[in-house]
């Protein structure tokens, strides 16, 4: 049996552009699809050929919540860069506070709170 790998993750945001934008220019990502969606929505489906972030809106602004006391909360989104001084000089440069910086078995990474609140997680491996 072939390993299963996860394909994507639907967050729902307030702006799906703005963030989708944001994305595409901190990690050179490309927008997959966008348009209408479940419920009155509308998605933008972001990221690369294999896994993509879709950005979810109803419009409006929901109110948030603590995700990491919420069961079923988002807790943040991971995501693996070739040169992690270079990413964290981009988020830096669009007005993001990058946080947490840690060496950790096997790796080296840094947060910061992106728009509504969610937090990414930016990560390099040697």
């Amino acid at each position: 049996m072939t390993q299963a790998f996860l394909e994507h993750a639907n967050i729902t945001v307030t702006d799906p552009q703005a963030f989708a934008d944001l994305l595409c220019d901190l990690f050179d990502w490309r927008i997959r699809w966008q348009g209408d969606a479940k419920s009155d929505g509308y998605s933008i489906h972001v990221g690369g050929d294999a896994s993509y972030i879709a950005l979810y809106s109803r419009g409006g602004v929901t109110p948030t919540t603590n995700s990491y006391s919420t069961p079923g909360g988002l807790n943040h989104i991971g995501v693996v860069v070739p040169d992690i001084a270079a990413v964290e000089a981009h988020v830096r440069k669009a007005g993001f506070s990058p946080h947490s910086h840690g060496d950790y078995e096997p790796g080296v990474r840094f947060y910061f709170d992106g728009p509504d609140g969610v937090e990414i997680e930016v990560v390099s491996y040697p």
